[in-house]
């Protein structure tokens, strides 16, 4: 007897794991849906927060990005396919609809083409966002060329 309810101990356990791991969202879903919430707050009350732009309740100035929304602007990008601008992923990869390669969103590429890069040619670990001299040899910094993944589809 006590053999059987070990074994049906055993049999219940493997039943409860394998079917959480049924349940489990695949990574197609996951990029798929992915919504992204943006705060706002007011520069002078951080307190005040909102979802979307507006108004402050308590002064009236413009709601702005959060500090932290704006940090993480810079350090995510974003992908997304040409033909189903819904599929969003944090990662290159391809489109869980079609198979195309995922390129950089067009939003991302805007700011991109917002942000200038100026490199040494001799030093490309010099980077600076003003034109003006290398600081290891002197020469004039060029603009830095965009990188393969700033591609835009044709």
């Amino acid at each position: 007897m006590k053999k059987l309810i070990i074994l049906l101990f055993a049999v219940t356990a493997s039943l409860a794991t394998f079917a959480q791991k049924a349940k489990a969202p695949t990574p197609e879903i996951i990029s798929s849906t992915v919504t992204v919430i943006e705060t706002y707050s007011c520069p002078m009350h951080p307190d005040v927060t909102s979802d979307k732009t507006g108004k402050c309740t308590k002064c009236g100035s413009d709601l702005l990005l959060s500090k932290k929304e704006l940090l993480k602007r810079e350090v995510v990008k974003i992908y997304s396919c040409s033909m189903h601008p819904e599929v969003v992923s944090y990662t290159a990869g391809k489109c869980s609809r079609c198979g195309m390669d995922l390129l950089v969103s067009k939003k991302e590429q805007l700011k991109r083409e917002v942000v200038r890069l100026y490199t040494c040619g001799m030093h490309p670990e010099v980077v600076s966002d003003t034109m003006g001299r290398c600081p290891v040899c002197g020469m004039g910094l060029v603009e830095k060329k965009s990188t393969a993944d700033n591609k835009t589809p044709m």
